[in-house]
């Protein structure tokens, strides 16, 4: 991640208790090399609201978190953030507009882009169709991929 990327992500730089200098200890997350204060970029906000909340609409994690709703959808369409199957909404491919859980493109549409099979399963722009439909609005939430993998 470059400079720019880690500035539109309000990477904190010095701890807002000391303003002792910032180390990153994990995704999102850094802790401060003196009093070790945690602090949090936009997607460690996002995750760590999740990890305390449960899953959210976009809406209110931009509510509750302060991170913009715009941040959020770059979460969605780089995977860092998914859709679970059974939402009622989701992110639509760029191309065709069918539903998709992450990413840019659905598969089918990857591969078209892509021109090659193999390139299609290795590309980050790379979003996954939902298994499932749910109506109900309960259930317009997102997961974070890697709070997902630890349960």
């Amino acid at each position: 991640m470059g400079k720019q990327e880690e500035l539109k992500l309000h990477k904190p730089w010095f701890c807002s208790k000391c303003g002792g200098e910032l180390k990153p200890v994990c995704s999102g997350t850094y802790e401060c090399t003196v009093c070790k204060n945690l602090e949090y970029d936009d997607f460690g906000k996002v995750k760590k609201y999740i990890e305390e909340n449960g899953r959210q609409p976009a809406v209110i994690l931009a509510e509750k978190t302060g991170v913009a709703i715009a941040t959020i959808d770059t979460f969605l369409k780089t995977g860092r953030l998914e859709i679970p199957d059974g939402a009622s909404v989701y992110i639509k491919c760029e191309r065709c507009g069918c539903d998709i859980r992450y990413g840019r493109y659905c598969p089918e549409c990857m591969k078209i882009l892509a021109g090659d099979v193999k390139k299609a399963f290795f590309n980050e722009n790379l979003g996954e169709k939902p298994k499932k439909k749910v109506a109900s609005k309960n259930k317009d939430e997102m997961f974070v991929k890697e709070w997902l993998k630890r349960k």
